[in-house]
């Protein structure tokens, strides 16, 4: 009887922590995030992007969380440092999204299309990646983009 109480007290409390955690995510500014420039190559041409730069394992963590919107020509790009399979998922993500896995010298790898918002399904790269480029549902399909194409960006060395 007791243990079960004392088990019951422990789910309580990690529950109260993790909701902490969740509202502290919440109200951190979104502008704590660098700043970039990046340029998607199709068939259809050089589209450039405005995005945030998630590097380190607490901005990778939070992403594109709790926002209601994003610029059509504004995304993120996690650099995980590291050739690896990544994983992601949608959980408090409030927008659809077009997960961009990419290799290191930035060609796409895999497009996740119209991600579901606040699933904790796992999307994976099926492969290893150097990052991962988050843009508003739609957009790969608008560009044309595929496997294959170009991301421009300094973090791969092809900036022309």
């Amino acid at each position: 009887m007791i243990t079960s109480s004392l088990r019951q007290l422990e789910r309580r409390a990690v529950l109260a922590v993790l909701a902490v955690c969740c509202l502290l995510l919440a109200i951190l500014p979104a502008g704590a995030f660098e700043k970039s420039k990046l340029v998607v190559e199709t068939e259809s041409g050089a589209h450039p992007f405005d995005v945030e730069m998630a590097v380190t394992p607490a901005e990778r963590g939070r992403g594109l969380m709790f926002r209601q919107e994003m610029a059509d020509d504004a995304g993120m790009l996690f650099d995980f440092g590291v050739d690896a399979e990544a994983s992601m998922w949608m959980q408090n993500t409030f927008i659809s999204l077009d997960m961009v896995f990419i290799e290191a010298d930035g060609t796409v790898h895999r497009i996740a299309r119209n991600t579901t918002p606040f699933s904790t399904d796992i999307v994976s790269s099926k492969g290893p990646v150097r990052a991962v480029l988050e843009l508003n549902a739609g957009m790969a399909r608008k560009l044309g983009l595929k496997r294959g194409d170009t991301v421009r960006h300094e973090m791969f060395g092809n900036v022309e």
